[in-house]
Formats: structure tokens, sequence, C-alpha cells
């Protein structure tokens, strides 16, 4: 890497670990950070350490996550549109997550706060198994890998509603608030398995990282090149599905993220993966913790908390539109 790309990353990770600090210390109540870390037993400590810095980790990581997993996407779909959300892995992640609540698998223990997520992997590898089949099976891959993904989040969304109806109003209310994308930490232990899981599937990727660089020239050269072409794609859809529905297990659909992060640092450290994937941990990281911020924030004019994933909705849904009439896929 050039001295450039290490000042980038760099600059990702101090990013990360200022956004937070500053989401830990601000709230919609002010407490001082200096008693916090000084006295144990006062509550600005439990304010601090029991409900802000759980938040903002989970903010991190997921932030993190879903950015790695749209430039891994992006590289392996070798389109710049490509994010979780979009391609429909977010919603069938949030299906499989659904079904597993409404068995009553989820629970503050660590096994279910494991379960859930893997019921959410299944859902993710699902829907992106039926995105990639519809894309292979029709010419124009890049607009039928965008279609598919609509279609697929409306099959999600439609299976989703249609379970909300079986069950009672106070339960129906609490998912609604669920897939909404709210980042409330549920237990210690559902924060615990969310980060292994996310350490796994973006290792994966980084592990991968050259090879998806080579794809970037095409299925047949990276062949002959030595890349086994199936194993990489297999080995990224598996893992991506993992951290998206680690992800959503817990905070619901939060959309944008994969692909505001990943486009910002494409046009500053260009298409190389191996520096793309580093960076985007830090600064996916970061982004979220000030959405989440700015959501909290918002507690003060709306007197209600606004969902993060309405934050990140309004930033990279405008941005989405914007590349798409670029690419002139429309």
């Amino acid at each position: 890497m050039s001295r450039r790309e290490l000042a980038v990353i760099a600059w990702c990770g101090v990013s990360l670990a200022l956004a937070i600090a500053l989401g830990a210390s601000f709230g919609t109540d002010p407490v001082s950070f200096t008693r916090a870390l000084t006295d144990a037993a006062s509550l600005d400590h439990a304010v601090v350490f029991d409900v802000r810095l759980p938040r903002v980790l989970l903010a991190a990581v997921s932030g993190a996550g879903l950015s790695a997993v749209g430039v891994a996407l992006q590289a392996l779909l070798r389109n710049p549109l490509a994010e979780p959300y979009v391609l429909g892995v977010s919603g069938g992640s949030a299906l499989g997550a659904t079904v597993a609540i409404l068995l009553g698998l989820s629970g503050a223990t660590v096994l279910g706060a494991s379960l859930v997520p893997l019921a959410a992997l299944v859902g993710g590898l699902g829907a992106t198994a039926l995105v990639i089949a519809f894309a292979a099976a029709v010419p124009s891959r890049g607009m039928s890998v965008l279609l598919a993904g609509v279609v697929v989040n409306a099959i999600a969304s439609a299976a989703i509603t249609f379970l909300k109806t079986l069950v009672s109003p106070s339960k129906a209310q609490e998912l609604l608030f669920w897939l909404m994308g709210f980042l409330d930490v549920p237990s210690r232990a559902s924060l615990v398995v969310l980060v292994i899981y996310v350490s796994l599937g973006t290792g994966v990727l980084l592990f991968d990282a050259a090879r998806l660089n080579v794809l970037s020239l095409g299925d047949e050269a990276a062949h002959h090149l030595g890349v086994r072409v199936r194993d990489v794609e297999r080995r990224t859809l598996v893992a991506s599905s993992l951290v998206v529905g680690a992800i959503v297990s817990v905070t619901g659909l939060i959309g944008f993220v994969g692909l505001v992060v990943p486009h910002i640092l494409r046009r500053t450290l260009g298409p190389d993966t191996r520096v793309l994937l580093p960076a985007a941990l830090g600064l996916g990281g970061a982004a979220l913790v000030v959405c989440d911020l700015v959501s909290r924030a918002s507690f003060r004019f709306l007197h209600t908390e606004a969902p993060v994933g309405a934050v990140t909705a309004l930033v990279g849904g405008p941005l989405f539109l914007v590349l798409l009439r670029r690419r002139a896929v429309v």
C-alpha cells in the first residue's frame, strides 16, 4: 500500500475512535464524563457504560460490517450500486430472524442470541441465491441484479407482514419497532455474539480481498490467473450473509450504509478491495455512530427518537438515485 492509502485507512480508524468517544459522551441528558470514569457507583457511570457505550459499540460494529459487505458485493458483482439492502440480503435476513423470533428462539442467553443470527443467515443466503440465480438467467446482469433485489425485498416484506397478522397486536408492534432499525442492545450476550459473527465474516472477506480484485477482470481471466472463481463467490456470499444476518437480527433493517461508505472511499482510494475493506470498517462504523447520534439528538426537537434506519435511508436513498442516473440504468 502507498503512504496515502495507509494515511486514509489510519484516518478512518481515528474517525471511528472519535465517533465512539463522541457517541458515549453525548445524549439526551447531560452527564459528567469525568465522573463516569472516576466514580463507578455514580449515575453518570451507569448512563455512559451501561446505556450509551453498548449502543455505540453496536452502531460501530453494525456500520463496519455493512460497509465491508457493501465493498465485497460491489467487487464480486462488478456493480457499484450493489449493497445488502438493495440486493435483498437484508430483507431475507429480516424474514429469517422474524421467523426465529416468532418461534421463541430469541432470548437473553448466549444460545438465544446465537440462534436468531443463524436463522437470519439462512434467510440472507436464500435471498442472495434467488437474486444471483435470477441475474444469471438474463442477459443484462447489472440491471437484473438490482431488479431481482427489489423483488426479493418485496417478497420478504410481504411475508413478514403476513406473519405479523398471525400474532398478537403487542408482538406485531414489537416486530414493527425492531424492523424500523433501532440500535437497542437486547443483552450483552447479543452484542458479544454479534461481534463474533461480524468478525468471522469480515475476516473471510479480508482474506479474499486480493482475489476479489482479480475477479474484476472477468471470470475467465480470473480462472486463468489461478483463482477458483466459484469458491471465492461462495465464500463471499456466505460471509456477507453471515455478517448481514447477525446485524439484522439485532438492529432490524438499516439500509444504504453499504452503498454510501464504499462509494465515498472508492472516489478517494480507487477500486482496490484490499485497501477499501479496512478503510470501510473504520469509516462505516464511524458513519453509523454519527447517524445514531443524530437520531438520539432528534429527541430534543421531535420528542421521540427517530429510527436510525430512517436517517441512513434519507442520506443513502438520494445518493443511490444519483448513482443510478449516472450509470444510465433506468
